[in-house]
């Protein structure tokens, strides 16, 4: 087959590490595959440039943005329409919101068999402005109409755009995200990563440590984690944070922490290439996403594959891998008593925390294996080619 991935940037996050996971896996099955994105800005840091690419096609869009301009974004349209042209893919599998918006019109408009879009999450949400959700909602509807198929990476997503009235029911199937979990199943730490880790950051051995991996961001959940340690450390001398990630949002939380008292409690690693996050959650002993806008938390899973129990609320794909009182705790949304409860006794048993990580485990290695995911989408691909998309 020959397959278009479309996603708006690279930048290091959940979504991008999908699609990356999945045109490189087919790639490797033996398909001709081409990549088409925009340019990769902001802080996040760039994809691409931390994997292996090789046999994989990258087409930059100079105007595929993820800000709304309407010149720019019909001059991406165009630009699409010529490459689908030109290339005649067999499949269009679009990703994240203006490129899937675009992207599908586009590969719609030029016929492609089979065009597919994967929700890694919704645009709209509760904490966007009400005529900003109106119109995600409508242009996902738009979008919906011009493609054969919605894939959700949790069945969470699908909840959500049935009831906006995306789409009906019937479009959308799970696939839950593949991803690269070997480097997180480190469980007896064979090569020493929690004392190297644990040295380099200044924590002793002995210490409970909490570890969060997020981009310092707007609706990440960094302020209610702080409002809970303030609480919990008081009573917990031996807890310690580490945040994994970089930010608009460092130079405040870093001011936040220290009018706290907090400071010293409280560890940045700032920006790290993916590689690298799996030393910082083999060294922790328990995982905190305290997201309030989330597709499937990736980082939830990587936590559980490393065997380190979750926080989380709920909300989203959460309750799909944070099983409360198996694999971890669910909070409810915003609720901050329910997360000091849960730092708390997580903090004073390690029993649990072993029992739950063992059980989160378990889980996250059955659902989310990279294999599965890409043989997933081969099977939607050949059931949608063979029925002619109807």
């Amino acid at each position: 087959m020959k397959i278009a991935h479309i996603i708006t940037r690279m930048i290091i996050g959940g979504a991008q590490e999908n699609t990356l996971l999945s045109c490189m896996g087919q790639v490797r099955d033996g398909h001709e595959v081409i990549l088409i994105t925009g340019p990769t800005t902001g802080p996040e840091g760039k994809l691409l440039e931390k994997h292996d690419t090789t046999g994989l096609k990258i087409i930059e869009v100079e105007d595929l943005i993820r800000s709304i301009n309407p010149l720019k974004d019909l001059r991406c349209y165009f630009v699409l329409r010529q490459i689908i042209k030109e290339e005649k893919f067999d499949v269009v599998h679009t990703h994240a919101s203006k490129a899937g918006i675009i992207g599908r019109a586009a590969a719609w408009k030029e016929k492609v068999p089979a065009v597919i879009h994967t929700v890694h999450g919704p645009p709209f949400h509760r904490y966007e402005k009400a005529w900003k959700n109106r119109l995600y909602i409508e242009s996902e509807k738009f979008a919906a109409k011009r493609c054969h198929q919605l894939l959700c990476v949790a069945d969470a997503m699908t909840d959500q755009y049935v009831e906006a009235g995306v789409a009906p029911r019937e479009k959308f199937k799970t696939v839950h995200s593949g991803m690269n979990l070997e480097p997180y199943t480190d469980e007896k730490d064979p090569s020493g990563v929690r004392k190297v880790v644990r040295e380099e950051l200044n924590l002793d051995e002995d210490a409970v440590v909490v570890v969060k991996v997020a981009r310092l961001f707007e609706l990440k959940g960094h302020d209610f984690l702080i409002d809970a340690a303030e609480e919990v450390c008081k009573s917990h001398p031996k807890l310690y944070f580490v945040l994994v990630g970089d930010g608009l949002l460092r130079e405040e939380i870093e001011a936040d922490l220290k009018k706290r008292g907090l400071s010293d409690r409280f560890r940045f690693t700032g920006l790290v290439p993916p590689t690298e996050v799996p030393r910082y959650v083999l060294a922790s002993d328990i995982l905190c996403h305290l997201s309030l806008r989330e597709g499937l938390p990736r980082a939830v899973v990587q936590g559980l594959a490393a065997a380190k129990p979750a926080i989380a609320f709920n909300l989203d794909g959460a309750p799909e891998v944070v099983k409360n009182e198996q694999t971890g705790y669910l909070c409810r949304a915003e609720n901050l008593e329910d997360v000091k409860v849960a730092l708390s006794t997580l903090c004073e048993s390690s029993e649990k925390r072993r029992e739950m990580g063992a059980s989160g485990c378990k889980l996250v290695k059955k659902l989310f294996s990279t294999d599965r995911m890409v043989e997933r989408l081969e099977e939607e691909y050949k059931i949608l080619l063979k029925n002619g998309s109807k």
